[in-house]
């Protein structure tokens, strides 16, 4: 009797699973697609082809759901990044760059407008936010083979991401290949200037 409890336990968990995967994607498309203002709970329970009270029981606030949303999107980043075989600078740097410059930066940056005006959001994006630019700190550095032993070398990997991230939101009104590209190779021999020749 017990093994048919679990074999029926089993299905459900992974079409709750599911639930919770699929709201948690449509969150992400609406919040690059319509900003915080136009993502309500219904618009993105109806986005996710669920009930709007089965959202709910998922993610009980607006909050609840575009915060976990957001860390959803991070842990997809970062597992992007961590996916990246080890390779030469140059493609690293612009795997980097890369991340501020998708759909999954939109989202987030929609939800940094929001939580700036949003006292409840504020708390748990600034949170969130800092655990995430700890991680693809690390995961840069890793990637890069810096040695943060030397001196201006945590630095300088900070300063690539920064500069990545103004990309970002340079990319947000225009198309910005071009200069990117040229951005991305002067970021390269700078860090390879930096950094000296990568760590094993």
């Amino acid at each position: 009797m017990g093994g048919v409890t679990t074999a029926a336990k089993e299905p459900k968990q992974d079409r709750s699973r599911a639930t919770r995967q699929r709201l948690l994607a449509a969150a992400v498309a609406c919040l690059a697609e319509r900003g915080w203002a136009g993502s309500t709970v219904s618009v993105v329970a109806e986005h996710a082809g669920v009930s709007r009270g089965a959202a709910q029981h998922h993610f009980p606030t607006r909050e609840d759901l575009f915060t976990a949303a957001v860390e959803y999107v991070a842990e997809e980043r970062s597992q992007a990044l961590r996916a990246l075989p080890v390779q030469d600078r140059a493609s690293v740097v612009a795997a980097l760059v890369g991340l501020y410059t998708g759909p999954l930066f939109r989202a987030a940056l929609h939800l940094w407008v929001a939580a700036s005006d949003e006292e409840q959001l504020r708390p748990r994006v600034t949170e969130l936010e800092a655990r995430v630019g700890r991680e693809t700190h690390r995961i840069a550095v890793e990637l890069l083979g810096a040695d943060e032993s030397r001196p201006g070398v945590r630095e300088t990997v900070q300063g690539l991401l920064d500069m990545a991230r103004g990309l970002g939101l340079a990319n947000l009104l225009t198309d910005d290949t071009a200069r990117r590209d040229r951005v991305v190779a002067q970021w390269t021999a700078l860090l390879d200037g930096a950094l000296g020749p990568a760590t094993p």
